[in-house]
């Protein structure tokens, strides 16, 4: 392992992973749709006494994308957990961001087995498949596929969805465009359009039934994810803590203060 990066062999794929290492409690937090790890560091606290682990996403940052057919919430989630197994995890808290908060929370419903806590960040899903708020993404990844990503841009521009997240969201419209130029370009079609038609896989019993520690952030001003959903999400488990953050769009270094602000405190209950 070099600066924290290591490998990880899994049904023929390579994926990248960030891992800090030692003997602190393991935070396995993960991205979100089209991030990679630089997410999760960004916004991690400085604490010499908790080990980050980060599983890029097969088809995010460094990792091979593999099949099309891999591309899931479930298989990302099983690659997260051949990597915990094979660390040998007994004992960590499992969250992540976005894409990232669904995956955990699939791992804690069907591998609860040393899940100390649980991190929620800007949830987009409850139990529903291809919630309308993650419409925006498929449509983008419909354009690229179709139109390619210099024409597709052009044509998200002058629809509707843009004219309504330059006022309302522009933090989420700023990640939108972006996808435009990302590349592969055929991978993050196949991203945006299959993850957003995509769950975690947990009924909302399921979610109630989660008994674990779990914090769950949120903000305003977030058309992707809502901040009302993240407030039900919190509702609807037994012993969840809501925390509302800074909006990225009005404030990031706000934000960003804010978010480790929140991790910092709840691990250090867990520690």
């Amino acid at each position: 392992m070099m600066d924290g990066y290591a490998t990880f062999k899994r049904q023929g794929l390579s994926l990248r992973v960030y891992d800090t290492g030692g003997s602190g409690l393991p935070f396995v937090f993960q991205h979100g749709l089209c991030g990679d790890s630089s997410q999760t560091r960004e916004v991690f606290p400085a604490n010499g006494n908790v080990r980050l682990i980060t599983v890029e996403c097969r088809g995010h940052g460094q990792s091979d994308a593999g099949d099309a057919d891999g591309i899931s919430i479930a298989s990302f989630a099983d690659d997260i957990l051949g990597y915990i197994q094979e660390q040998d995890l007994q004992r960590y808290v499992v969250g992540g961001i976005s894409m990232g908060a669904a995956i955990a929370l699939r791992l804690a419903h069907v591998h609860p087995q040393g899940v100390a806590g649980l991190v929620l960040a800007r949830p987009a899903w409850l139990a529903a498949l291809a919630p309308l708020n993650m419409r925006p993404n498929a449509v983008v990844g419909m354009l690229m596929a179709e139109f390619g990503g210099t024409r597709g841009m052009a044509l998200f521009k002058e629809s509707m969805t843009a004219q309504r997240l330059t006022e309302t969201a522009p933090d989420n419209l700023a990640s939108l465009y972006g996808f435009f130029s990302r590349q592969p370009e055929t991978v993050t079609a196949e991203l945006l359009q299959r993850i957003s038609a995509d769950g975690p896989g947990v009924s909302e019993s399921g979610i109630s039934g989660l008994a674990v520690p779990t914090l769950v952030i949120g903000h305003k001003r977030d058309a992707v994810h809502p901040l009302t959903l993240a407030q039900r999400l919190a509702a609807s488990m037994p012993h969840a803590e809501f925390r509302e953050i800074t909006p990225k769009a009005d404030n990031k270094p706000r934000y960003i203060a804010d978010f480790a602000g929140a991790l910092r405190n709840f691990l250090e209950v867990l520690k």
